[in-house]
């Protein structure tokens, strides 16, 4: 028979609602004093090696309406495909790139965008180089755990067709939702959460 529990109930699952704003981009949010400027909004200085480029896009309903409360985080690796991380033992990343990046939609245009580098190849766990990439971590009302993606580079087209992860999805008429187009230098990646273009997103 089970046990009854009349103390310490479940608490009730929420969406992330207005405070991941308010905790994560307060400055955003028009809370001062917490943080001189929010963490992860700028990825690059004025010493960061390697080609300079925009990130942008929007995320989108099933409805294509953009969300305009959405978060984004994107992490990458250097021009030199070195991590700025403890564990990236092959070398020592970019002193002058973060490799992360925060950004909250805007309020008005539901546009992100990130200033970054175009990251290098980095080895797969069987020692495979992967195409150049990002990982983003999205976050917004309606969505319970943080949804987990790629980005990837049209102009990328040889590494792409080698690419370890890309080669393992299994429908691959969807890869090409998780490809920018280049213009000038912004790539453009819209991540749809719903619907007939719908992302592909990663159990991680």
């Amino acid at each position: 028979m089970a046990q009854q529990l009349n103390h310490l109930r479940e608490t009730a699952s929420q969406t992330a609602g207005p405070y991941v704003h308010i905790g994560c981009v307060p400055n955003f949010s028009g809370i001062s004093g917490v943080y001189d400027e929010d963490l992860g909004i700028a990825m690059v200085n004025e010493k960061t090696a390697g080609e300079r480029i925009v990130i942008e896009g929007q995320v989108l309903d099933g409805t294509g309406t953009p969300l305009k409360d959405a978060l984004i985080e994107i992490w990458q690796a250097d021009s030199q495909g070195l991590h700025n991380s403890p564990s990236e033992m092959r070398g020592t990343a970019d002193p002058n790139f973060t490799g992360w990046g925060r950004q909250a939609m805007d309020m008005s245009t539901g546009v992100f965008r990130f200033e970054t580098v175009k990251p290098g190849r980095v080895p797969f766990l069987d020692g495979r180089l992967q195409a150049p990439h990002v990982s983003l971590w999205i976050v917004a009302r309606g969505i319970n755990l943080g949804l987990n993606t790629r980005m990837y580079f049209a102009d990328e087209e040889a590494a792409n067709a080698e690419d370890p992860v890309l080669m393992r999805i299994e429908h691959q008429v969807r890869v090409p939702t998780l490809m920018a187009a280049r213009k000038g230098d912004t790539y453009h990646f819209d991540i749809y959460l719903q619907g007939e273009s719908e992302t592909i997103f990663f159990d991680i």
